[in-house]
């Protein structure tokens, strides 16, 4: 499949992954405070191979997790984009919006610019029906995202994550959706 575009937002450049992102993604993936609603911090081999399966997804299926540089401040500080989940529940298959930055690139509004411009490209150029997302009760901060990107979470839609084994303190996740937008009628147009 064709490899999608890159996006550009005001302040944001959502490119492919270059072989200089690997260091700042390890270290980004290897702070507790980014990696405090995942099971643990990765080792460098396996954020490495994070990165290989996002580079891979976008191979397979022309969409991904886009390298978020910072226009002028930060030449790689995390991901935004598009995946699909490799497990099985009862929401799947789908497509999911997903973001990951380095601490100091948080309280700007960078994952909500640029996951508005991902949003768009999903609804408009992918003609995707749906976007959903997901993360653990607590993790507020993307929970805040989700909401301020208008996305909806419909309790009994919650689920347990089934890569994680039961009685795991995160199993438990809450699922929000955005349909695509229906087009607005054109007042002018004959």
């Amino acid at each position: 499949m064709s490899v999608a575009r890159e996006l550009q937002t005001d302040r944001l450049y959502l490119r492919h992954w270059r072989a200089p992102d690997r260091e700042p993604f390890a270290a980004l993936n290897a702070d507790p405070r980014v990696m405090e609603h995942f099971p643990a911090p990765l080792s460098r081999e396996e954020s490495d191979a994070l990165a290989a399966r996002i580079e891979n997804h976008f191979e397979q299926h022309g969409f991904g997790l886009w390298a978020v540089e910072i226009v002028g401040a930060a030449p790689f500080a995390g991901f935004i984009g598009l995946s699909i989940p490799r497990f099985e529940a009862h929401f799947t298959p789908c497509v999911e919006i997903g973001w990951r930055l380095a601490s100091e690139s948080w309280g700007y509004g960078y994952a909500t610019e640029g996951a508005r411009a991902v949003l768009a490209f999903g609804f408009e150029l992918l003609h995707l029906a749906e976007i959903v997302s997901f993360t653990v009760p607590d993790n507020l901060r993307s929970r805040r995202v989700m909401e301020r990107l208008g996305m909806i979470r419909i309790p009994a839609d919650d689920f347990d994550h089934p890569v994680l084994p039961k009685g795991h303190p995160l199993r438990r996740h809450v699922l929000y959706r955005l349909a695509r937008p229906e087009p607005q009628p054109c007042d002018g147009c004959s």
